[in-house]
């Protein structure tokens, strides 16, 4: 659908240069003289990388539909992620490119969002938090504990991250995917 660049709105779905991307950003300016601007920030759906770009108010941009589908993580070769839909078992690809670094904190056989344009996958909806077990732990120095001192661990996806001290094999934290940050260790229940 054609509409004109003044009208829009964050969140949505564009077709700029042959790519998809998403508006994370959209700004209505009017300098006073010459032609009302829209100051957008762009994010490729296929990279991941933001770029800002400046609209003519009245230039005619393609707004697309993208469609957001729970599919199954089933493994990753040196080129694609493999995916499955498990309501009829239809597989798709999605490129390496797409997922980037968040590849280090998914599992396979998780449940992703992953959002489709023209029934392809071209990117995922990272999650806020994913919890994953501690496999590798170094010792921790003890020290200076004015700045919250850190150490690195592995986790099972094979992720290093920073975690406090007192972090240990067996634990399970959550971590944010889209930076690698520890968020929390997490209590799990016993059965």
């Amino acid at each position: 659908m054609k509409i004109n660049a003044g009208n829009i709105k964050k969140g949505e779905f564009l077709l700029h240069n042959g790519e998809v991307w998403q508006a994370v950003g959209a700004e209505f300016y009017s300098p006073g003289k010459g032609a009302a601007l829209m100051r957008t920030s762009l994010k490729s759906l296929r990279t991941g990388k933001t770029l800002g770009y400046t609209f003519k108010s009245q230039e005619s941009v393609e707004i697309v539909e993208v469609e957001t589908k729970k599919l199954q993580y089933l493994y990753k070769d040196e080129s694609f992620i493999h995916l499955m839909d498990p309501k009829n078992f239809e597989q798709y690809q999605l490129s390496l490119k797409a997922v980037d670094t968040l590849i280090a904190f998914l599992k396979e056989g998780e449940i992703l969002p992953v959002l489709l344009y023209e029934d392809q996958p071209i990117s995922l909806r990272p999650p806020k938090s994913v919890q994953l077990k501690v496999v590798k732990s170094e010792v921790g120095v003890k020290g200076d504990t004015v700045t919250s001192p850190r150490k690195s661990v592995t986790l099972e996806t094979g992720a290093k991250v920073l975690a406090p001290l007192a972090i240990k094999e067996g634990d399970v934290i959550a971590v944010n995917p889209e930076t690698g940050e520890y968020l929390q260790r997490v209590k799990v229940g016993k059965s």
